[in-house]
C-alpha cells in the first residue's frame, strides 16, 4: 500500500523541517533545505508541499536572495511534479509580533503584518496555491485589561476583509481558511475553536471566500470532538482545508503522526471525509495535509519514516473504513440504529404546524413508554467499528 499523488497528501516545510527545538531544549536536528524536502516528499508519494513565507525565504532576505530561493524551489517543483496547494504567513516568530499581528495594539505592527501577508499572497498565487491559511497564534492576550477584545476582533475582521479584497482585486483564485486554536503560544488565542471561527466568518464582508482549516490536535486540546466539529464545518460548506495529526487529550499541542493519538477518532474522521458526502461519496476532495512534527528523538532518517507513517496510516484507515461501510453486519447494525431515518424531515413535505397539532399520533396517542423501552444498538455498531479499525474483520 503505497501513496500516490492521487491521494492528495501534502506536508508543510515546517513539519518535516522542524529542527526539534522546544521551550526547554535546543534543536536536535539540522535545518532542511526546502529543495531537498520537495524531492524527498515526492519520492515518498506525496502530492503537495506548503509553506510559510519564512520557511522558504529566510526572514530579512533582500530581493536578489529571495528571487534565487524562489527560483530553486520552483525548479524542484517542476522536476518532481509536486504542487503548492496552500501557503500561509509567519506572523508569530519575530519579536515584532509579541503583542499580535492583525490585533497588535501597535498600529504600525498591524500595517506591517498586512504588507507581509500581501507579499506572500503574490508568491502563493505565482506558485498556484488555491488556499491561504491564517493561524493567529499571537492574536490574543494574557492581560485582561491590556487588550480590548472587541476592538481586537474589529481589527481582525478588518485585516481579513482587506486581504480578501486584495485577492479579489488582483484576480487571484485563492480562498482563505482560518485555523482555530485555543492556546499555545498565547495563553488565550482569539478564535479558539471551530465554533468561534465559524461565527467570525459570518461577520466578514467576503465571507464567501473565507472558510476554515481545522486541525485535529487544536480542537482536541479543548476536549471537544473533532469529528463532530468537521461535520459541522462540512454542514456550513466551509471545510476549505484540513490539518491532520495526532493528539492525546487535553494538553500541549503534540503534533503527533496522524493516528498516533486517538486511533478511533482518526478512523471516524477518515470515514467521514471519505464516505460522509451525498450518496456515501467523499465529503471532502481537498488536500489531506499533515501538520505534524517528527519526534524530537528522531534523526533525519526518522523524519522521513514519520512522514511516510502519516500517509500509510491514512491509507490503512481508508481501507478499513471502506470495509466497514461494505460489511453487511454494519449495514444491519446501522438499520437497527435507525441511522438513515435522521435524514427524514420531522415534518412531512408540505406539512404545517396546524397539521402537526392535529396529528394525535404525535402526542395524544404516542406511546412514550414503548418508545422509551426501545434500544438503538449503538454498542454493537461501536464494536463493529473497533473490529474494523483493528483489522479483525
Amino acid at each position: 500500500m503505497e501513496p500516490t499523488p492521487d491521494d492528495k497528501f501534502s506536508f508543510g516545510l515546517w513539519t518535516v523541517g522542524w529542527p526539534a527545538r522546544d521551550p526547554f531544549g535546543d534543536a536536535t536536528r539540522p535545518p532542511l533545505d526546502p529543495v531537498e524536502t520537495v524531492h524527498r516528499l515526492a519520492a515518498l508519494g506525496a502530492y503537495g508541499v506548503t509553506f510559510h513565507d519564512d520557511d522558504l525565504v529566510p526572514f530579512g532576505s533582500d530581493d536578489d536572495a529571495r528571487t534565487k530561493v524562489v527560483a530553486r524551489f520552483r525548479e524542484a517543483l517542476d522536476a518532481t511534479g509536486l504542487v503548492v496547494p496552500m501557503a500561509t504567513t509567519n506572523l508569530f516568530t519575530h519579536p515584532v509580533f509579541k503583542d499580535g499581528a492583525f490585533t497588535s495594539n501597535d498600529r504600525d505592527v498591524r500595517r506591517y503584518a498586512l504588507r507581509k501577508v500581501m507579499r506572500n499572497l503574490d508568491l502563493a498565487a505565482e506558485l498556484g496555491a488555491r488556499t491561504y491559511v491564517f493561524w493567529g497564534g499571537r492574536e490574543g492576550a494574557e492581560s485582561p485589561a491590556g487588550k480590548d477584545v472587541r476592538a481586537a476582533l474589529d481589527r481582525y475582521r478588518e485585516a481579513i476583509d482587506t486581504l480578501a479584497a486584495y485577492v479579489v482585486d488582483r484576480g487571484y483564485g485563492i480562498r482563505f481558511a482560518l485555523e482555530p486554536k485555543p492556546n499555545e503560544p498565547r495563553g488565550d488565542i482569539l478564535l479558539p475553536t471551530i465554533g468561534h471561527a465559524l461565527a467570525f466568518v459570518a461577520s466578514l464582508e467576503h465571507r464567501d471566500r473565507v472558510g476554515l482549516n481545522p486541525e485535529v490536535g487544536h480542537e482536541q486540546m479543548t476536549g471537544l470532538n473533532f469529528v463532530h466539529g468537521i461535520a459541522q464545518v462540512l454542514w456550513h460548506g466551509k471545510l476549505f482545508h484540513i490539518d491532520l495529526n495526532g493528539q492525546r487529550g487535553v494538553r500541549f499541542d503534540q503534533d503527533l503522526v496522524f493516528g498516533h493519538g486517538d486511533l478511533l477518532d482518526a478512523f471516524a474522521l477518515v470515514d467521514l471525509l471519505e464516505h460522509g458526502g451525498p450518496g456515501g461519496g467523499p465529503a471532502y476532495d481537498g488536500p489531506r495535509h499533515f501538520d505534524y512534527k517528527p519526534r524530537r528523538t528522531e534523526d533525519l532518517a526518522g523524519v522521513w519514516e514519520s512522514a511516510a507513517a502519516n500517509m500509510r496510516t491514512y491509507l490503512l484507515l481508508r481501507e478499513r473504513a471502506r470495509a466497514f461501510r461494505a460489511d453487511p453486519e454494519v449495514q444491519e447494525a446501522l438499520a437497527a440504529c435507525r441511522t438513515a431515518e435522521l435524514a427524514t424531515p420531522t415534518l412531512a413535505d408540505g406539512e404545517t404546524v396546524d397539521d402537526l397539532l392535529a396529528d394525535r399520533s404525535a402526542l395524544e396517542d404516542f406511546d412514550v413508554d414503548a418508545a422509551g423501552e426501545r434500544g438503538y444498538g449503538y454498542s454493537r455498531l461501536d464494536q463493529l467499528m473497533v473490529e474494523h479499525a483493528l483489522g479483525a474483520r
